[in-house]
């Protein structure tokens, strides 16, 4: 059975203060991805079979490199598996750096667990070498019962590729530069162009669209002072409200204060009417107070709240109180958004 959680928390539409920082990326200082293909040694019998005969190629192949020369075809271990190896480069990385690298099998390997990765270069979009990866798989401490592989087909290597190549990218020499906000706005890009200028009294910032704001740099500063000295700028700026829906784990990720207007809702042997009251009725055989805003007629099957005290939260409560399966409960969600009794945004992942 699946364990399903609610967790409400404060997503509304409200003006909250933060550093510039916290809400923006600098243009062009990003991570960029690395690939690689290799293989895992060293398993207990839980690698590749010889159906996933790339593996068996990759191994003649290896040991060709050796000088030692082998038939695919002769090869009949089962302690090894093939493998993609990727990771994160992080701008400004030198050589020397070390990255911590993801290992996932793409044959039919049962389990990854106890194996070594070996010397694996890692590459770019452009096909360029970046990274080279090596080292032993830890899968968290998961393992079967009896001692019988977990079919764990995914490890993570801490620190296990070493940066060979940088990515150059000349920060310091710049004049300008851009501010890519993380959740695009109007008001929060004219917010944070007013206090970068507010900051340095004179126009060195400008809004150019809801997510970007070009910047231009001070003649008495470096890009790295300026820029740091701009991501500590505290603004206000406003968060829309919004409600996320895992159905796979049915985790509903919503703000207390998100209101639903009042509705009449039919899903599937479940008639709910959502209405707002003056004045709460009192507790008795059919009416059940959740508390001083919300309570439940169970007889009528409604949802009754204080004036202003329509919210999301109160509803979701009150529906678990009406006998509303976890999956009813989202489903109930998803038709109110749809039938517009709820203005925030709903995103389901």
């Amino acid at each position: 059975m699946r364990k399903y959680i609610y967790i409400l928390v404060l997503f509304t539409q409200m003006i909250h203060s933060a550093t510039i920082d916290e809400i923006s990326e600098v243009v062009g200082v990003r991570d960029n991805q690395l690939i690689g293909y290799g293989l895992v040694v060293g398993l207990d019998g839980t690698g590749d079979s010889s159906s996933s005969f790339y593996t068996y190629q990759s191994i003649s192949n290896m040991l060709q490199l050796m000088n030692v020369k082998v038939d695919p075809a002769t090869i009949k271990s089962k302690n090894v598996a093939s493998v993609l190896v990727t990771a994160k480069l992080p701008t400004f990385t030198r050589q020397g750096d070390r990255l911590s690298i993801t290992v996932s099998s793409i044959g039919d390997a049962k389990s990854l667990e106890g194996g070594t990765l070996i010397m694996t270069p890692l590459k770019g979009v452009d096909g360029s070498i970046y990274a080279l990866a090596q080292g032993a798989i830890s899968v968290g401490g998961l393992s079967g019962r009896g001692g019988v592989a977990n079919h764990v087909t995914a490890g993570r290597v801490p620190g296990g590729a070493v940066v060979e190549k940088e990515l150059l990218y000349d920060l310091y020499s710049k004049e300008n530069a851009k501010l890519s906000l993380k959740e695009p706005s109007f008001a929060n890009a004219i917010s944070t162009e007013k206090a970068i200028n507010r900051k340095f009294g004179k126009h060195i910032a400008t809004a150019i669209d809801p997510k970007t704001i070009t910047l231009k740099k001070p003649k008495n500063m470096s890009m790295i002072q300026f820029l740091a000295t701009v991501q500590n700028i505290n603004i206000n700026y406003k968060v829309k409200s919004r409600i996320i829906i895992n159905e796979r784990t049915g985790t509903v990720v919503s703000g207390v204060d998100i209101e639903i207007a009042p509705i009449v809702i039919t899903h599937g042997k479940i008639t709910i009417k959502i209405s707002s009251v003056d004045t709460l009725p009192e507790s008795s055989n059919n009416i059940y107070r959740l508390d001083n805003d919300v309570a439940v007629d169970k007889a009528g099957a409604r949802i009754l709240t204080r004036k202003n005290q329509n919210n999301i939260a109160n509803v979701t409560r009150s529906l678990k109180k009406l006998g509303a399966k976890p999956e009813d409960i989202i489903a109930i969600i998803q038709a109110m958004k749809q039938a517009g009794a709820i203005q925030a945004d709903l995103e389901v992942i």
